[in-house]
């Protein structure tokens, strides 16, 4: 069974999250440490908005054992949610998160966003490294981001799929796009667009609302640095 597959112009949350992460600037990511996290966190929403992962009394629950997405992300996720132990909302955003960005990496690289550089540690152990190689759609990624954030425009005129991408943004004080901490009315903005990327799906807003408040406490407990 195959459900709700994304338009080919349009990236996936966690996909979306991972670029936004980057400085254009600087060619780094800002915040490695929490980008594990907010992926995660795109993923789960991108699962809950697309109605195949429902809250059952707190536990984060498929909807359908068989359903697939076409994206490999999404469904990586799924089935590791299938297999394992019925778990919460705020235990998601961080299990195993890093399975989760190795898969959004491996993805953007196919698609021609980063490259990767294998690399030897010390000289002896394997590693890869990532380079961002497309620049100017990073940049225009963060400038619709930041203007769905402080821009005039009303939160109800914003795409879902960026109101979504934001408000995740914007839990985990990602320093590309909100350098300053959610307070006054860019705490309220965040609000709107929280309501706004869970337009298509208003009875799972809650759900999304926890998986931010699980995002807001990873990065409590390690602030987005550089």
């Amino acid at each position: 069974m195959s459900l709700g597959p994304l338009p080919p112009h349009r990236l996936s949350l966690p996909a979306r999250l991972c670029l936004l992460a980057w400085d254009t600037s600087a060619r780094r990511v800002a915040g490695a440490a929490q980008l594990p996290h907010l992926v995660r966190a795109g993923a789960l929403t991108e699962l809950v908005r697309r109605g195949l992962l429902v809250d059952d009394d707190g536990i984060a629950t498929p909807v359908d054992l068989d359903a697939r997405t076409g994206d490999p992300v999404l469904d990586g996720l799924l089935d590791l949610v299938r297999e394992s132990c019925p778990r919460r909302w705020r235990t998601w955003v961080t299990l195993h998160a890093r399975h989760t960005l190795a898969a959004v990496r491996e993805q953007l690289t196919a698609e021609g966003y980063l490259r990767a550089e294998k690399r030897r540690v010390f000289g002896l152990f394997p590693s890869v490294e990532y380079v961002l190689e497309r620049v100017a759609a990073v940049d225009a990624l963060c400038a619709e981001a930041r203007q769905a954030l402080d821009g005039d425009r009303p939160a109800a005129e914003v795409a879902e799929d960026t109101a979504a991408a934001v408000a995740l943004a914007a839990a985990a004080r990602l320093r590309t796009l909100a350098p300053d901490r959610e307070r006054g009315p860019r705490g309220r903005r965040v609000e709107e667009l929280t309501e706004r990327g869970t337009a298509t799906a208003p009875a799972l807003r809650h759900i999304v609302r926890e998986v931010r408040t699980a995002l807001a406490a990873t990065a409590t407990a390690a602030p987005a640095g550089g």
